[in-house]
């Protein structure tokens, strides 16, 4: 029997590679997938070419506020799994009213439609984010929110309205909180693609304050296996983290960058004042996921990375004009 699942913001970076994965050689082969999007700057129909001939493909652009729309797909499909969201710290911090909007009203809008149609599953995406800062150690799913921008404070929101619905009315919610996410297809704003786009054309890269924030990075193959492993095997009303296992300063990571692109520092890295309250360090214990669910990040961290730098080289025709129309 095929599962009928509805992709929020599956047009994004890490959503588009949800449906490409569920619905290529290697996917489950019984699941038809709807992708809603409202295609803002970030979404792009480009990410799904792979997959848009594929018989159990639909594509509905909306916005996830849109009540009578989200009920209308809901009663529709059998299970959500939730991309959709503002996601860039910097723009949150420049205005943060679309980013309750989205993330929270939206969220609300998605899981309170699912609860009313019946939806036998819903798999909200979010982020490490919404723990705040650590300085040693890594948080377990059972840590204080504790979220430090507007991005995450949306983020944390949205995470506990959707765990609401679980607890008040019995749907079967599961949150996944995963770690910063690299690979292709990731709109060039965020660090890596920024970086990386901005070498390969010979400009230079903005490295916030000392360098010395850290974050853990995972591939997008195994975020997508996590996802997967927390539809199919996750239990409800539960929080699973999901992390690559690979900790960097900007710093660090900004050297891998600069030797992957033949570029050197001294021309090529210029320091800016640091983000107003910028988060010293992420990381995120995986252990329940693990031992739970069998997971396993399997993309080591030099590889990936490789071919992310490789992948921008050969595909200039896919960010050139994301970079020329958001100024970036």
């Amino acid at each position: 029997m095929t599962t009928k699942i509805l992709v929020t913001g599956g047009a994004g970076f890490i959503g588009s590679h949800y449906v490409r994965t569920l619905l290529g050689p290697g996917g489950p082969g019984d699941v038809a997938v709807t992708v809603l999007d409202k295609l803002t700057y970030a979404g792009n129909p480009a990410n799904l070419d792979e997959v848009r001939d594929h018989p159990g493909f639909g594509f509905v652009q909306g916005d996830i506020c849109d009540a009578d729309l989200v009920g209308k797909l809901m009663a529709e499909h059998d299970q959500v799994v939730h991309f959709a969201a503002e996601s860039h710290v910097d723009r949150s911090i420049d205005g943060g009213a679309e980013f309750v909007r989205t993330n929270v009203l939206g969220t609300h809008t998605l899981v309170d439609a699912a609860h009313r149609a019946g939806v036998e599953r819903f798999v909200h995406i979010s982020t490490d984010e919404v723990y705040g800062s650590i300085d040693e150690g890594s948080w377990p799913e059972t840590h204080p929110l504790e979220p430090n921008s507007p991005y995450s404070s949306a983020k944390a929101s949205s995470d506990l309205i959707a765990l609401s619905y679980h607890r008040t009315h019995g749907l079967d919610v599961r949150v996944t909180r995963c770690s910063n996410n690299y690979g292709h297809h990731h709109f060039p704003e965020k660090v890596i693609p920024l970086f990386i786009t901005n070498l390969l054309d010979g400009g230079k890269v903005p490295l916030y304050g000392d360098g010395g924030n850290v974050r853990d990075w995972l591939h997008i193959d195994d975020h997508v296996q996590g996802i997967e492993l927390v539809r199919t095997k996750g239990r409800s009303g539960e929080v699973y983290n999901i992390g690559g296992g690979t900790e960097l300063s900007n710093k660090e990571l900004t050297g891998l960058l600069l030797e992957a692109c033949g570029a050197d520092w001294d021309t090529s890295v210029e320091y800016v004042t640091d983000r107003k309250g910028h988060d010293r360090r992420y990381s995120v214990d995986c252990t329940k996921i693990r031992a739970e669910l069998g997971y396993e990040p399997r993309k080591d961290f030099a590889t990936g990375l490789a071919e992310t730098v490789q992948w921008y080289r050969d595909n200039r025709a896919w960010w050139e004009p994301l970079k020329e129309r958001a100024a970036l």
